[in-house]
């Protein structure tokens, strides 16, 4: 057998192992709000610590988590040093992730297996990859015994809000710096680039009156979809703005939640909504940013009396490729194509991810881990999210693969 086969080997042997290891990890939530996520890190340390393996404990002083808009943030680092020289090599993953909603048919904290697939919120993003990165670091431990380079397993908790208090967290205050590191993702594709995303709370002010006589008042919700239909009027713009990046088309923006008035017989004196606006990574985050709140001034502007204040939610940079991630690319591409039976293309993703951190501090990094071929697939942040129990195998083989050739 050579080194490969015995990796293989030795994680399906423990395959239903690993299940269980994930199944245990669904069945702590992590609804992300509230974001009470300490309580999910102490389990994981706990399960890690039945495998031989010591996750170091950071906790985000808890000022700073509230401030943030979260309750609890522990998030672990796991080393494993094998010997001088070589590379660290970190593999990360985030165990938040958004609340289950309705419409569910499984339990969203269950993790049921149902025809080959695990079901349950983060059982494909992404947990699955909690699973995959610590069973093939296991089975390298186990099966090639290294001896030189070291790896770091990451699990923090603040990608949804977008990774400050997460890897951000942990690279500011110097408790890691990889050579390489590879993020969760899925197992068709190996990401080298992402979208970056702006997102704002725009508070559209007006005056509130009786509405048996409107004139006394200022429509907020007038004034709002003046703004909203502007703003709604740019992602035509934005189709003329494309990327040279595969897997990524063009800049688009969402209102996703919107609110106000406070009753049917009052003209509304407020209206608040929030907006998306995912950036190519061509594009410049101050120059959009300045655009879109010219943007809502210009519209509030048309409607007298209106006011709007513009807070900042969210700047998250796109991930740019740096020219040192060509070994993570190369191993990936090699051994997935083996064990997918396609080739695994290297390409962007409209997504962002914290992963960006780690590029923008320097550390050449990609997106690979357990999962189908799209978002959509996955059933990510919608009802019945699951991932397909034969990718986790493969893809936990494909990385347990590469973290011997990175390592050797």
């Amino acid at each position: 057998m050579t080194d490969y086969a015995k990796l293989d080997a030795w994680i399906d042997a423990h395959f239903d192992e690993e299940v269980q290891f994930l199944q245990q990890l669904v069945q702590v939530p992590t609804d992300t709000p509230p974001g009470n996520n300490a309580p999910h890190a102490e389990r994981t340390a706990e399960l890690l610590k039945d495998f031989g393996l010591d996750a170091e404990k950071h906790a985000v002083p808890a000022q700073e988590v509230k401030d943030y808009g979260l309750e609890s943030i522990t998030n672990l680092i796991v080393r494993r040093q094998y010997g001088n020289g070589g590379r660290t090599v970190a593999l990360n993953a985030h165990g938040d992730v958004v609340p289950p909603g309705e419409g569910w048919t499984h339990d969203p904290y269950g993790g049921e297996i149902v025809d080959g697939s695990l079901y349950g919120r983060a059982a494909a993003v992404s947990k699955s990859d909690f699973a995959s990165f610590t069973f093939a670091l296991r089975a390298l431990e186990a099966v090639a015994k290294p001896t030189k380079g070291s790896i770091e397993l990451h699990f923090t908790y603040d990608e949804e809000f977008g990774g400050i208090l997460g890897p951000g967290w942990l690279l500011e205050k110097g408790l890691t710096k990889p050579d390489l590191m590879i993020a969760a993702g899925f197992s068709y594709e190996v990401v080298t680039a992402h979208n970056g995303c702006l997102q704002m709370e725009v508070t559209v002010h007006g005056k509130m009156a009786h509405a048996a006589v409107p004139t006394t008042g200022i429509d907020a919700l007038q004034g709002a979809t003046k703004i909203l239909n502007a703003l709604y009027a740019q992602n035509t713009l934005y189709q003329q703005v494309t990327s040279k990046v595969e897997g990524i088309t063009h800049p688009y923006l969402n209102v996703g939640r919107i609110e106000g008035g406070t009753n049917t017989n009052v003209v509304p004196g407020k209206v608040v909504f929030k907006l998306d606006r995912r950036m190519i990574p061509e594009e410049n985050p101050v120059e959009v940013e300045a655009n879109i709140r010219q943007v809502i001034a210009d519209a509030a502007a048309e409607s007298a009396g209106i006011t709007v204040d513009i807070k900042r939610m969210l700047l998250a940079n796109s991930m740019k490729p740096l020219a040192g991630n060509q070994p993570l690319v190369d191993a990936i591409q090699k051994h997935g194509g083996e064990l997918f039976g396609e080739p695994i293309k290297a390409m962007g993703t409209p997504l962002y991810t914290d992963v960006r951190l780690y590029v923008e501090a320097g550390i050449p990094g990609v997106i690979y881990g357990a999962g189908p071929r799209t978002v959509l697939e996955s059933h990510a942040k919608r009802s019945d999210e699951r991932v397909v129990l034969e990718d986790l195998r493969r893809a936990t083989k494909v990385v347990a693969r590469t973290l011997s050739d990175l390592l050797a």
